[in-house]
């Protein structure tokens, strides 16, 4: 039987504490950014990305989705080549938009947690495309194949990784 809340003070928030909230992102930033320097393969996957996500749905504010998106994009921008700001607007979308979903619908079981990385993947490779190509002028080449698949495998990680990241919630 479906959990049906009828307000929004049933829906579980949850915290973290203060060296998870900042070397979880750290680690994901850095792994990002040097990982794919040495298997090329591993550039299809947003680790920034999915702990954007993830914290945004499990504190379900969506200031706090917010401001989590648009640091850790703006933290990432700054280890590329690309003009600061195309990470952190998408990210700070995202981290809006998985708060907001993460306050409406239940997001603890696997399914759920799969389809909304999917979407919220598209989602930021749809911003990061319009922002990239429509405001910054770069030169950047749209494939839906590759970005399906890519959504796909990142949806599979982050059922893994959410489910290891379960671990340090803590309620608010």
């Amino acid at each position: 039987m479906p959990i049906l809340y009828d307000s929004q003070e049933q829906v579980e928030v949850y915290r973290f504490n203060f060296p998870t909230a900042i070397l979880l992102p750290l680690a994901a930033l850095f792994l990002q950014a040097f990982v794919p320097l040495r298997f090329s393969w591993f550039g299809m996957f947003d680790l920034p990305l999915l702990v954007v996500i993830f914290f945004a749905i499990a504190r379900r504010s969506q200031i706090s989705g917010l401001l989590t998106g648009a640091v850790i994009g703006l933290l990432q921008d700054s280890l590329t080549h690309q003009p600061i700001g195309l990470y952190g607007i998408s990210k700070t979308v995202v981290g809006f938009g998985a708060s907001s979903l993460g306050v409406k619908i239940d997001v603890e079981n696997i399914g759920a947690r799969f389809l909304c990385t999917v979407f919220f993947y598209l989602v930021h490779e749809i911003v990061y495309f319009v922002v990239a190509r429509g405001m910054v002028q770069l030169d950047l080449h749209w494939s839906w194949s590759h970005e399906f698949w890519a959504s796909l495998a990142n949806g599979l990680v982050a059922v893994l990784l959410f489910a290891l990241l379960d671990r340090l919630k803590q309620r608010a």
